[in-house]
């Protein structure tokens, strides 16, 4: 199993030696939008109430999932995130901010 410190190391390799280099911050944030709009388009066929298009078909919900995670590592590792600190402290935030509010919403119920 792969650690999210582990994720981010491999892309970095990755990128420095098959790819050459990162693209710029901004072109990476433009790739990520296009990855989010490909995965949303299978999510709104697959879950929601548009049809299935013929070029559809044969797409991968993991594989883009995967995607818009690779560019969100590039984005992480070219802005000197550890996305796993950014996790933990996510984390910790949402337990302080969240703590009740879920419980306490009656359409959850």
């Amino acid at each position: 199993m792969m650690t999210i410190e582990e994720a981010q190391k491999q892309v970095d390799e990755w990128i420095k030696t098959v790819g050459v280099r990162y693209f710029s911050e901004l072109t990476n944030m433009t790739i990520l939008m296009e990855e989010v709009g490909e995965l949303a388009r299978i999510m709104s066929r697959k879950y929601g109430e548009q049809s299935f298009k013929e070029s559809d078909k044969g797409q991968d919900l993991g594989d883009e999932m995967a995607d818009v995670l690779w560019v969100l590592i590039c984005l992480a590792n070219q802005t000197g995130i550890d996305l796993t600190k950014a996790l933990e402290k996510n984390f910790e935030k949402k337990n302080i901010r969240d703590k009740d509010r879920h419980k306490e919403n009656k359409k959850l119920q």
